[in-house]
């Protein structure tokens, strides 16, 4: 599963890099849907585009952090598994905001964009099962538990 996470983590990254730099860029397309989304906000729309792109770009670190740690097997480390716990909830976060964007501050929701940010709540949340789960470690044959001898009868 590890392997499969890293690489899941690290599209999910370069995803979230394109995004980034069409909100820092102002490529067309994104200064229009932010001139969309602002309007019911009443903020500027310039800011509002400049400050996602502050929040995507560090949940894209977030999630290429994430896979250097599964990669370098850091994961045992309590500063790393600390560190990837946040990662993971802070990529969701970002993107359910990113959700919250698509549904409730646009007139009509890009749907490209509402797969995208599901997907990477998907692998976040895989980060976060696969960290605090046991059935990771049960399909891996490995238990707290100790394995009951059998009992002689008497």
């Amino acid at each position: 599963m590890k392997p499969l996470l890293i690489l899941l983590n690290s599209i999910s990254g370069l995803v979230l890099v394109r995004f980034t730099v069409s909100k820092f860029a102002g490529w067309s397309v994104s200064v229009a849907a932010f001139v969309d989304m602002a309007k019911p906000l009443g903020i500027d729309p310039t800011f509002f585009r400049i400050t996602t792109g502050f929040v995507i770009g560090y949940a894209s670190i977030s999630l290429f952090t994430n896979a250097l740690i599964l990669l370098l097997k850091m994961e045992d480390n309590e500063k790393s598994r600390l560190l990837f716990t946040f990662n993971s909830l802070y990529g969701t976060g970002a993107m359910a905001g990113a959700l919250f964007s698509e549904f409730f501050l646009r007139s009509n929701p890009k749907w490209p964009l509402v797969y995208i940010a599901t997907a990477i709540v998907v692998v976040a949340a895989a980060n976060l099962f696969s960290r605090y789960s046991k059935l990771p470690q049960a399909l891996h044959g490995q238990s707290d538990t100790v394995p009951l001898s059998a009992q002689r009868s008497t």
